[in-house]
């Protein structure tokens, strides 16, 4: 794309050389930036890019965005400085990828927990329906058979844009995409124009990175203000949580059209007369479409929320609910997601990726619902991260276990025993006999898998589908399930050396 063409909107620039140029990629990441490329320096929390701007030259970018003039740069290279280059940057993304969030129906789902299984939910009942849809979020960027990793639950702007456009270009109607409250503050989905919002729930998360709780919650808001007031996006949805207090101060703030869901509260779309059974549960539905009983082969009731948010998403898209039902009672799950792990045992064992009290809380409950033995769960807190609530989660993992094994979860640059004294401190004494500290998080899942008996369950949180174990300077490649496959195959190789040759 020529650069003339791809600067034209920026209405404040100072442009020093040619814009007779052809743009063949944008990046904001120096090492990414391929021949004729386009450099956009973005200041960081820990590096700025304007400090990369010679390493972007060569590696082949013919242009630079900056907010500030560069000193020496070779005289063939084309610089443009504005005054704030994270907000031009949606508008230099929309236009090199042909606005392509305009050329499908976007849907972005924001919340503290169920955004990954919601998304998945909603993207099955819409591909069930022929109505071809692409996800974005935690896992990867996926469509039909295409899949890319992802590094972000919400996509840095231009990685984003590109995602979209490659959905568009493979005739997708639909893109899911989960918004995450980072990704909201730091401008990622600026530019981006939903059809519908879904809110799923607010509870304690990331005060690392937002300061108290109204910060967090008046971040998520973005997502509904940015709905727009033209009588246009006031045809927009919001579908809002009405079991979540958070909701109404949404409510307040968007002007499109609100349809809410729950259990508890008068609500549009309701679930009533809840089943939970060992093989998942059911419930029933009441809309303003009709009503129904629906069947997951998932527990607990917060995924009776996921599942009556995307129930709500879908009808509001014009997918039967008859057609919504049979979808979610083929819906497996999501990967690292309360995943049962087949291990031929008499005890079963759950991988979960909850990270935050309410997430613990709710996986927890969901497994003594259906556990006759022992409840052993596995549980840290991962460093670099909100530390109020680190002893919170360990006494949720005590209060709500029968056993509990506190070890490590990504400690990154933080002292694991430090991470550890906080998260005790939790604790009261009545707790003080059902649990023991092991800070290998190998040598602790082992652990819970020797001490599980018949009809126990084991329940591994924080990590869920993820691969990277990081310790200071130092990164493993394992997952929570590979290591229990591990530990029961070393269990059985030492119960045979055990057992003598008759």
């Amino acid at each position: 794309m020529n650069l003339k063409l791809l600067t034209e909107r920026l209405i404040l620039k100072t442009i020093t050389g040619s814009t007779s140029v052809d743009i063949t990629n944008i990046e904001t990441d120096s090492r990414a930036i391929r021949p004729s490329g386009l450099f956009v320096c973005l200041p960081g929390f820990r590096v700025d890019g304007h400090d990369y701007a010679r390493n972007a030259i060569q590696n082949g970018a013919v242009a630079i965005v900056a907010e500030r003039e560069l000193p020496l740069l070779p005289g063939s290279i084309t610089l443009i400085v504005v005054p704030d280059t994270r907000r031009i940057l949606p508008i230099l993304a929309n236009v090199f990828y042909d606005n392509p969030t305009q050329r499908l129906k976007l849907i972005g789902i924001t919340g503290t927990n169920g955004k990954t299984t919601t998304t998945h939910m909603i993207e099955k009942i819409l591909n069930d329906a022929h109505r071809k849809t692409g996800i974005i979020g935690t896992l990867y960027m996926k469509m039909g058979e295409h899949v890319e990793k992802t590094l972000n639950t919400t996509p840095d702007t231009i990685q984003l844009q590109r995602y979209v456009h490659t959905m568009v270009t493979q005739g997708g109607s639909y893109a899911v995409l989960e918004v995450s409250s980072h990704g909201l503050d730091m401008g990622r989905v600026r530019g981006c124009d939903f059809q519908t919002v879904v809110f799923t729930n607010l509870s304690h998360d990331h005060l690392d990175f937002h300061s108290n709780m109204e910060s967090y919650r008046n971040t998520k808001e973005l997502l509904f203000t940015q709905l727009g007031n033209s009588e246009f996006d006031m045809l927009k949805k919001a579908v809002l949580n009405a079991d979540d207090e958070a909701s109404s101060y949404y409510a307040k703030r968007t002007s499109a059209q609100i349809i809410t869901y729950g259990i508890h509260n008068m609500a549009d779309v309701r679930a009533t007369h809840i089943q939970i059974l060992p093989e998942g549960c059911k419930f029933h539905v009441e809309t303003p479409w009709g009503q129904g009983d629906i069947s997951l082969k998932m527990h607990g009731a917060h995924n009776v929320y996921n599942a009556l948010a995307a129930v709500t998403t879908c009808l509001l898209e014009g997918i039967t609910l008859d057609e919504i039902r049979r979808s979610l009672g083929q819906f497996a799950g999501v990967e690292g997601r309360f995943q049962e792990i087949e291990t031929g045992r008499s005890f079963r064992v759950v991988v979960d990726y909850a990270h935050n009290p309410d997430g613990l809380k709710a996986t927890l409950q969901s497994a003594k619902e259906i556990t006759r033995g022992k409840m052993i769960c596995v549980m840290g807190c991962r460093g670099e991260r909100d530390r109020l609530k680190r002893p919170i989660m360990a006494d949720i993992a005590a209060s709500y276990s029968d056993y509990v094994l506190f070890t490590t979860d990504n400690p990154f640059s933080e002292d694991p025993e430090q991470i550890m004294m906080e998260m005790l401190g939790g604790l009261t004494s009545h707790e003080a006999g059902n649990w023991e500290v092991i800070l290998n998080r190998k040598e602790a899942i082992q652990r819970a898998v020797e001490l599980a008996g018949d009809h126990d369950r084991i329940i591994i949180t924080g990590r869920g589908h993820e691969t990277r174990y990081i310790a200071g300077s130092q990164m493993e490649t394992f997952s929570d399930e590979d290591i229990v496959m591990n530990s029961l195959q070393c269990m059985k190789q030492s119960i045979q050396i055990m057992t003598p040759e008759l």
